[in-house]
């Protein structure tokens, strides 16, 4: 079972504060069933007789197993919060690791909405259901066989009242958690479906508003919010009802022992004092199968979450690390790629067919084409954000997927056709290239990148980014973009279209300003304006996934008609 083997494995580490529990929950149960007991001597022996002294010594004793039981319970109850926090915390963490080894591949599979479901509401549910097992796993059935053993000893005559109580008790449950199984599994996945609607939303806020689409989009967010509504009112109307016909079961069987030992108390069979401790522990009982009742309303859900967080754990990232990796000999930057095709997952036709490059240190590669030619998936190759479906990509005579990520990242460093800030300082965004990188390193890659603002701001360095880079314009996000690249030095620089935001003079300076940075690197840029690849090493035009042409600026003039068509294009736009 998914739930049991997630639990144990990341409880491993706990099992010192479980045996803990599991002690201190026996002494607590033991005092709880010795109180009826005590009870029933009172009132047999000491009330009976007009014993008060019996009536006061039992009475202490009373009080300090009450004071045990009260001590021991909330020890125990410490321990278990201990636990089950620190196995989600655990579990959270496993996840999110294995989360952040997964390719472009893998997160598309699943897809991003439920991925933070599983690492969030999902491990929660496990979280709690595991702290309601450790505050119950040794009550419940030490309550139950306990009280049954201690209610058949003060009248043995009554017995059939606890077993058809119970029956009873057993199967309500059971018809429940059989009702409840399939509504929780929907009921994660309408969680997925509204945090996916919800993301979308806020991602691509300004995209709605630019077309007037907030009536639609509100359609479809109260849908999804009413879908998943629905669903919890009639899960809660299960839960609505288990709980009545509980206490309508417990008032009933209150009801048989009194009307039922009342004749036999009257008969002279049993004491009072011995009926109404077999009464405490009939409740005693059926107290614990309701409390076992309630852990096992978690159950189907926490079962549902468990399923779906070992999914997400047995799935083995596309892309691993190869167990015994190899370490180029020098750091010069060659680059190339052989042969090289690329399908995504699920498509007909491959988006990169048979694509041969070589790039060397000294000198700028350009690669232009179409939108949909393949350019930023050759560019996505090379650091090995995807494997080739056939061929090889090679960085100093080594094959990528044969080397450590961390000779890749040291090697090469990209910026992104989309930039992406984090949350906080222009400082913090450009050490994730390098912990270690000076005020001086970060102030320089800042003026190579033409990030004036930065230093024309108040707060310099510790100029504040929201997520996302939302507070910064499109432009402004990639200079810091490109200077995060810049503090890394790599030896192989990747632009996928990263001066697209870019004015022509911003573009011409910032490519002036790169020439001394970058003039032992090999440096590849995916453009779009023929006018800033002009004076590339050489230029690769790509149509349809394949390389049709390469040369220089001139020579492709000459022969190409793709890159002259390109050419005439952009010509007439400027004109226009």
């Amino acid at each position: 079972m998914e739930l049991v083997r997630l639990v144990s494995k990341h409880s491993r580490p706990y099992t010192g504060a479980i045996i803990a529990i599991i002690i201190l929950q026996t002494l607590s149960t033991a005092a709880t069933l010795y109180l009826p007991s005590l009870n029933a001597r009172i009132i047999d022996e000491g009330v009976a007789q007009g014993d008060v002294p019996f009536i006061w010594r039992i009475g202490w004793i009373m009080l300090a197993v009450a004071f045990v039981q009260v001590i021991t319970a909330g020890i125990a109850v410490w321990f278990g919060a201990h636990t089950a926090m620190g196995v989600g915390r655990d579990i959270r963490e496993r996840v999110f690791g294995r989360v952040t080894r997964y390719s472009a591949e893998d997160i598309n599979h699943f897809g991003t909405a439920t991925l933070i479901t599983r690492g969030t509401n999902d491990v929660q549910q496990v979280q709690m259901t595991f702290l309601m097992f450790l505050n119950f796993m040794v009550a419940v059935p030490i309550m139950m066989v306990g009280g049954v053993i201690m209610a058949v000893r003060e009248d043995p005559g009554l017995s059939w009242l606890v077993g058809v109580s119970v029956l009873v008790l057993l199967i309500i449950v059971g018809g429940l958690i059989a009702a409840l199984m399939p509504l929780f599994q929907a009921m994660q996945k309408k969680i997925d479906r509204i945090n996916g609607v919800l993301r979308e939303q806020i991602t691509g806020i300004r995209v709605v508003r630019a077309f007037t689409r907030e009536p639609y989009e509100t359609d479809r967010f109260d849908t999804a919010n009413v879908d998943l509504t629905r669903l919890s009112v009639k899960i809660g109307n299960r839960f609505v009802l288990m709980f009545p016909i509980i206490m309508l079961v417990l008032n009933v069987a209150t009801g048989a022992v009194l009307w039922f030992g009342g004749h036999r108390v009257n008969d002279g069979l049993v004491e009072v004092g011995s009926l109404t401790a077999f009464l405490q522990y009939l409740l005693q009982i059926l107290a614990s199968v309701m409390m076992g009742a309630f852990m096992a309303m978690m159950f189907p859900r926490a079962l549902v979450c468990a399923r779906r967080i070992d999914e997400l754990m047995d799935r083995e990232p596309s892309m691993r690390e190869s167990a015994q990796t190899t370490t180029p000999a020098k750091r010069t930057g060659i680059v190339s790629l052989d042969d090289v095709s690329f399908t995504y997952p699920g498509a007909e036709a491959p988006v990169l067919n048979g694509a041969t490059l070589t790039a060397r240190p000294g000198t700028v590669t350009a690669i232009i084409g179409s939108t949909g030619s393949g350019k930023s998936t050759l560019l996505n190759l090379i650091p090995r954000l995807y494997a080739p479906t056939s061929g090889a990509v090679l960085i100093d005579d080594t094959n990528v997927a044969d080397m450590a990520r961390a000779d890749i990242v040291d090697r090469v460093s990209m910026v992104p056709q989309k930039p992406y800030l984090f949350s906080g300082t222009v400082a913090s965004n450009l050490r994730i290239a390098d912990p270690e990188a000076t005020d001086v390193e970060l102030w320089d890659a800042l003026d190579i990148a033409q990030a004036h603002f930065v230093r024309n701001s108040d707060e310099g360095l510790d100029m504040p980014i929201s997520q996302g880079g939302t507070n910064v314009s499109g432009g402004q996000r990639q200079r810091l973009c490109i200077a995060r690249a810049l503090v890394a030095k790599p030896a192989v620089y990747l632009f996928d279209d990263s001066f697209s935001a870019l004015d022509v003079i911003t573009d011409a300076n910032l490519r002036e300003a790169l020439k001394p940075r970058t003039t032992d690197a090999t440096v590849i840029i995916v453009a779009q304006r023929v006018s800033s690849i002009v004076n590339a090493d050489q230029i690769l035009v790509m149509e349809k996934g394949s390389i049709v042409a390469r040369g220089t600026h001139d020579e492709l003039l000459e022969s190409s008609p793709t890159y002259q068509e390109i050419v005439a294009s952009q010509i007439t736009e400027e004109v226009r």
